[in-house]
């Protein structure tokens, strides 16, 4: 069986290294996603002293209070009907705003407590966000709502900020910067990326995901390299260890060619537990500690190895995916993608097991 050993201590650090870095800072701990594949209730536990947590949908939030969590929490992307204003009352969750329909059902709203919102401008992303020339007039007719609470969050999301010679994100802060010339309320500009490559968006609210599990986008770079730790370790088992000739084909559509007599080990774990099938032959997999590649598709619960490295690798020995030895960027490197769709896509038959409580 997979196992997915999640450093409770591992967010506890990184959550602390982020104030570290930003002093005075307000940091919203973004844990949408299962806590990106962490596990939402645990992650949320770990990180309890965060200023709020960042949600993508109300049933998150619904979660987060049924576990005792009395921290600010903020649905991302706002309420998606009308019917969603009297769930986000009910369970004290704040909206991001970022659509005119949304200030219909706002203005329509007699709910209580009132509600708080953070009011999002579309700087130059265009996916969600009023367009800065309306964003003033926004912002004062939510300051006249009776049902929206006074305090205003101001924010906007980069389209680009992992690259960090891109001027995209520079304009987009001047953008930002000019809308909200002489505006009282609070600011949030900065995500992960953000965080690491513009320091000029370090302001009020930081929104921070990936970093807390010790992950980055920064392409080329790891997590570890920024001074945080990598919070999950994929593992599993060796199933086999079988001796394959010279020229025989391993694993479906007879894809790869063994160059020569050679141990070839077969792994529990596939695209079924969330290891990508995508990932070619020669990615890195460690081996009872010895870094050997992956040969052969990867399939719904399996995959093979090159053993020649580990020749005397048995039945039994430990196969690491990712994790802090093999750090999960390089993975998502090799099949095209991101260090958060891996964690992300790790799948309920993988055993979660808690270390650091």
């Amino acid at each position: 069986m997979a196992v997915a050993r999640i450093d409770l201590k591992a967010l506890r650090f990184n959550l602390d290294r982020i104030r570290e870095l930003a002093p005075g800072m307000r940091v919203m701990a973004v844990v949408k996603a299962d806590g990106y594949g962490h596990g939402l209730e645990r992650v949320a536990r770990a990180l309890a002293a965060a200023d709020a947590f960042g949600v993508a949908a109300i049933a998150d939030g619904l979660r987060l209070r049924a576990a005792g969590h009395h921290n600010r929490i903020v649905v991302l992307s706002g309420p998606d009907s009308a019917a969603d204003l009297s769930e986000m009352h009910r369970l004290r969750l704040e909206a991001v705003i970022h659509h005119p329909q949304q200030l219909i059902w706002l203005q329509e709203d007699r709910g209580t407590p009132q509600l708080r919102v953070w009011l999002k401008i579309d700087t130059g992303m265009h996916r969600l966000g009023f367009p800065p020339e309306r964003a003033q007039s926004v912002y004062r007719q939510l300051q006249a709502m009776s049902s929206v609470h006074p305090e205003i969050v101001v924010c906007t999301h980069f389209a680009a900020s992992d690259e960090f010679n891109n001027p995209l994100t520079r304009q987009q802060i001047e953008t930002f910067t000019q809308v909200t010339g002489g505006w009282s309320g609070e600011q949030s500009l900065a995500n992960s990326a953000a965080f690491l490559g513009w320091p000029e968006a370090r302001k009020g609210w930081l929104r921070i995901g990936g970093l807390l599990y010790g992950l980055t986008v920064a392409a080329g770079h790891t997590g570890e390299e920024y001074g945080f730790r990598p919070a999950m370790r994929l593992h599993t088992r060796l199933l086999a260890v079988n001796q394959i000739g010279k020229g025989e084909r391993i694993g479906y559509a007879a894809s790869w060619v063994c160059p020569e007599n050679m141990p070839v080990g077969v792994a529990a774990i596939g695209y079924g537990d969330g290891y990508p099938r995508a990932a070619p032959s020669g990615t890195p997999v460690r081996v009872a500690g010895v870094e050997v590649p992956l040969i052969g598709r990867v399939s719904m619960d399996l995959i093979t190895l090159d053993l020649r490295a580990v020749p005397d690798a048995r039945i039994g020995d430990e196969v690491l995916l990712w994790g802090p030895e093999l750090p999960v960027e390089r993975i998502a490197e090799q099949v095209g993608s991101i260090a958060y769709e891996l964690t992300c896509g790790v799948t309920r038959r993988v055993l979660a097991v808690e270390n650091g409580r």
